[in-house]
């Protein structure tokens, strides 16, 4: 399997090439050259998850060996790094299942893809020839920089640097980031919002003075944002692990068709969903939920993507997102992998802000469903949750089971249906009390948690408990134009940085 951009057909580079590198030179982002068939689901069934992810990878990373492969996957996949044996376990509550993908290290479904992530990038770096050292860009809205921070510390030869936006993620989020352990480690907030850092993270990579004086240091840029494929890919595991634990239960047939609702904020969760149904998993429909920051929500609806809009911070901090970068990869397979379509879309974005899609694109993704929710349905969904099923839920992941609402009211589409639950609860301890009407006055972080435990008879998650007994040692805020600097001192090991 090679890979190939979504801005210039002539790339043709294999799994290992492309994790290292991140992008494409010309600022696209890799996707495989086809989409694999993965054969019959009756054959997977009795797979465990890290079974499971070793058939589907081995079809996408064909690079790897056997025995790399299984390496990575064994690390990745374990009691060590997952809480619950089932690693995704699934749920279901009235008429839903909630596939929780929130029982890893950090508590958030980032942990899914950035628990192998790092056993991919050893690997590929070991079979490099042109690089000694990885340096890793992450550009976080809250859950992804945790979890790389979490992958890839203490790791020889390897350096990351995760930028936050300062005042854009739950104060859990930032203390994950802030007492994040390992000397090759770093965290910087940003006077700004997640599509700054985002924006900050695209421009040093095509900033071609920097990456030329990295690379005649044999070092390689590269990131664990979705933009790579090495943290992408593996998201499609568990969707399919969630349909065949349904089969298993007896809850639909083999074969039956499923509906999928992911909260979305860089479309990377989603699109997952959707390789998963290219490369054969029983997909009806997908749906895609949006806070008020409903871009996606109009761009799948109307065909028009525009950014042009001031950011509204909600309690879903991971999904207040204006700019989605896999919409990239979305349209490339929407425009039948025409990447002079892609290419002057992406141009438009870049300088005007917005574009708007041919008829036949808006036609081609139809089959993904749009709804948003705002900040009284999240509240609600949340205490109703709890009230009639006895089941917490985060504000994502209320974002989702609100949309799916309203897709039920719009369709009265009986189809079982799966909704990705995204993070833990106690990532957002307060929000979730204050939309429960719990008093929180005068209590910090942990005496929330503790309140949040007692009152929906829930158990704190180790790994966040364990917060309160950790040190700060990232407490640097950076302006945007001193981003670059402050990842040049860090790589260079200026402990100040």
């Amino acid at each position: 399997m090679k890979f190939t951009s979504t801005r210039d057909s002539n790339v043709h580079i294999d799994s290992k090439n492309a994790l290292l590198k991140g992008i494409s030179d010309e600022g696209g982002l890799f996707i495989p050259e086809e989409f694999p068939r993965l054969g019959e689901i009756e054959t997977m069934l009795s797979m465990e998850y890290k079974e499971l992810a070793y058939h589907i990878l081995e079809n996408l990373f064909t690079d790897f060996s056997s025995d790399e492969l299984l390496e990575c996957v064994n690390g990745a996949y374990n009691d060590v790094n997952f809480s619950n044996p089932h690693i995704a376990p699934i749920k279901k509550i009235s008429d839903r299942y909630f596939v929780e993908l929130h029982h890893g290290r950090t508590s958030a479904f980032k942990d899914m893809a950035l628990s192998v992530f790092p056993y991919f990038v050893q690997t590929a770096l070991k079979s490099s020839t042109d690089f000694e050292e990885i340096v890793i860009l992450v550009a976080t809205s809250g859950d992804t920089g945790k979890a790389a921070l979490e992958g890839f510390k203490d790791i020889n030869n390897i350096k990351i640097t995760v930028l936050y936006p300062e005042d854009g993620v739950s104060s859990i989020q930032k203390r994950q980031m802030q007492t994040q352990e390992g000397d090759n480690t770093y965290v910087l907030g940003v006077v700004g919002n997640f599509d700054d850092c985002q924006t900050a993270v695209k421009e040093i990579f095509m900033n071609r003075e920097f990456n030329r004086e990295l690379n005649n240091q044999r070092i390689q840029l590269s990131s664990a944002n979705s933009i790579n494929v090495g943290r992408f890919l593996p998201q499609i595991v568990y969707y399919y692990s969630s349909y065949i634990d349904l089969v298993n239960a007896g809850e639909i047939a083999n074969g039956e068709k499923v509906n999928i609702v992911v909260p979305t904020g860089n479309f990377g969760n989603i699109l997952a969903a959707y390789y998963g149904m290219e490369m054969g998993l029983p997909i009806n429909n997908l749906i895609c939920a949006s806070n008020d920051n409903n871009v996606l929500t109009e761009f799948l609806n109307e065909g028009v993507y525009n950014k042009n809009r001031d950011l509204i911070l909600t309690t879903s901090p991971s999904m207040d997102v204006l700019v989605s970068s896999n919409v990239e990869r979305f349209l490339y397979h929407m425009s039948n992998n025409d990447t002079k379509i892609v290419s002057s879309l992406m141009n438009e974005l870049n300088e005007s802000g917005s574009y708007e899609v041919s008829d036949e694109i808006k036609s081609n993704m139809n089959f993904v469903k749009a709804y948003y929710a705002n900040e009284d349905e999240v509240n609600k969904k949340v205490l109703q949750t709890l009230e009639d099923e006895a089941y917490l839920i985060d504000t994502h992941t209320a974002v989702a089971s609100v949309a799916y609402d309203k897709y039920l009211a719009d369709t009265d589409d009986m189809t079982k249906t799966i909704i990705a639950s995204t993070a833990s609860p106690y990532k957002f301890t307060s929000d979730i009390l204050k939309a429960l009407s719990v008093e929180i006055d005068g209590m910090d972080d942990f005496e929330i948690m503790g309140r949040l435990s007692s009152f929906s008879s829930t158990e704190i998650p180790v790994n966040l408990s364990d917060l309160e007994n950790k040190a700060i040692r990232f407490r640097d805020i950076s302006s945007k134009d001193e981003i670059l600097d402050r990842i040049k001192d860090f790589i260079g090991g200026d402990e100040n940085a």
